[in-house]
């Protein structure tokens, strides 16, 4: 087959699209996985048992299983659990549901990544605000996770990428990311090497470019220090 019909305006715009899709899931996916992995790092820390063993359990539980079985629960479990309750059926938007699986997969790494960013900052710091008469709430609010945020941008940006890449298996519930679009014009030419290519080019792109950005901005903070 001549490789030259893969290459039509038509067909960029369809990964184009797709491209735009898994960076858009990625982005909304990785900023609710920091407000979560935030909640749930400072369950992890927290005084009270019971928040520790919620946490606890939360990060190893996300941790232990593979994401696509979470994507699939939410997709099909949670319908099923529901019609069991209510014995009516539920319909899931695929788009939701896969950002929910991202984003509680995100936060439970997330977490733990905060968790020790936290755990990293000198203890002097938190004496320095109980001297200035700051609350533990302030000092965590306003000395605490400023600094340990600004750790986390390596991991961060690490976490990101992952999310752009694990994007892909929400073709399995039918969003239609960047994979899924390279399989769906493979499908129309019988012939799947050159969109997978054309594909595997457009990942790069997303996630080299992301890399880049990243070690700008740390460079930038690190100027700030």
């Amino acid at each position: 087959m001549d490789i030259s019909v893969f290459f039509t305006w038509d067909n960029f715009i369809i990964l184009l699209k797709g491209a735009g899709m898994s960076l858009g899931i990625a982005s909304i996916s990785v900023v609710c996985g920091i407000l979560l992995g935030t909640l749930i790092a400072l369950c992890k820390l927290s005084k009270v048992k019971a928040l520790r063993v919620i946490g606890n359990v939360y990060v190893e539980l996300i941790r232990g299983t593979p994401m696509l079985l979470q994507i699939l629960f939410f997709f099909l479990g949670i319908p099923s659990l529901y019609y069991l309750i209510t014995g009516s059926s539920l319909r899931m938007n695929i788009y939701l549901c896969g950002i929910i699986a991202l984003s509680i997969n995100s936060g439970a790494y997330m977490a733990e990544l905060i968790r020790s960013s936290i755990q990293a900052i000198d203890k002097g710091q938190s004496e320095a605000g109980y001297t200035l008469g700051l609350s533990q709430k302030q000092i965590m609010r306003f000395i605490i996770l400023p600094q340990a945020l600004r750790r986390i941008i390596p991991p961060f940006v690490s976490e990101f990428i992952t999310l752009i890449k694990d994007s892909s298996l929400l073709g399995t519930i039918g969003v239609i990311e960047l994979l899924q679009s390279a399989r769906n014009i493979g499908n129309a030419y019988y012939n799947f090497l050159i969109p997978l290519l054309m594909a595997t080019v457009l990942y790069l792109c997303m996630t080299v470019s992301v890399s880049r950005i990243a070690n700008h901005l740390e460079k930038r903070l690190l100027i700030h220090d």
